[in-house]
């Protein structure tokens, strides 16, 4: 168990060290309040930028305060588990690339504390900084477009905390496999793409696939009540991430021991 912890604390010393800890929130922040502050100033951007003669009056629907929340968790679905492949695209196989992984196992250091250690240290990192930059989109939400119980948003958060807990796993088993990070970038995107466009095709059959976590979220955040699919699909991820997981292990001693 302490040589868990070490390994854990070198890698958060490191994020820390790199200012990982202050640029990711930091751009977590920038992609939650975009949506809720540029559409509530639409209009008046359009009509500084001259798009319309004078006197044009632009009128946009009302947004309930739930629907601005899914555009912020939109963009963490996008643009943000292209900031997770670019984050953990390292994390394994720069180590291995360079050989600084050998030189640490050699201590000697359990494979499985090494995988586990920094699949740990990349959630709190991610799920930290998103947590802050939703509360930001949370606070603007609030301001601007009406209430939006903290309560019903904090549920929210912690249920699509576990979609960036499965993106993470997957990364970090591609991280196991090989040795270049850019494959690792491609591969993890790959993999989320293919299981997106699985869950459309199949969705009728695949009613707790993991893609499906922001549809049930959204329930959750008009109705603030969290739905029988929202537990089933929460369980599927957190199981899939911790297959993810054993198998990043098994794959990476597997590497190291040929």
């Amino acid at each position: 168990m302490m040589q868990w912890v070490t390994m854990f604390q070198k890698e958060m010393m490191e994020s820390w060290r790199n200012k990982k800890w202050i640029w990711v929130p930091i751009v977590f922040i920038i992609l939650a309040v975009m949506d809720p502050i540029s559409t509530y100033y639409l209009p008046e951007i359009i009509q500084a930028a001259g798009g319309f003669p004078d006197g044009t009056v632009i009128e946009l629907g009302d947004y309930a305060p739930a629907e601005i929340i899914m555009m912020s968790l939109s963009q963490y679905s996008t643009l943000g588990v292209l900031l997770i492949a670019f984050l953990s695209m390292g994390t394994v196989a720069g180590e291995k690339s360079s050989g600084v992984s050998e030189l640490i196992l050699v201590k000697p250091v359990s494979y499985t504390n090494y995988i586990t250690a920094k699949w740990a240290s990349l959630f709190v990192l991610i799920g930290g900084s998103s947590a802050i930059g939703l509360f930001a989109g949370w606070y603007y939400t609030v301001l601007l477009y009406g209430n939006l119980a903290f309560t019903t948003w904090l549920k929210a958060i912690l249920f699509y905390s576990l979609w960036l807990l499965l993106v993470i796993s997957v990364a970090i088993l591609f991280n196991s496999l090989v040795t270049k990070p850019g494959i690792v970038v491609f591969l993890t995107i790959l993999s989320v793409m293919l299981l997106s466009l699985l869950t459309q095709v199949f969705g009728h059959i695949l009613t707790w696939s993991p893609v499906h976590l922001s549809s049930y979220i959204q329930e959750l955040l008009l109705t603030g009540t969290v739905s029988d699919k929202l537990f089933g699909t929460a369980f599927v991820t957190i199981a899939l991430s911790i297959m993810l997981l054993i198998l990043s292990v098994y794959s990476f001693q597997r590497s190291e021991n040929r």
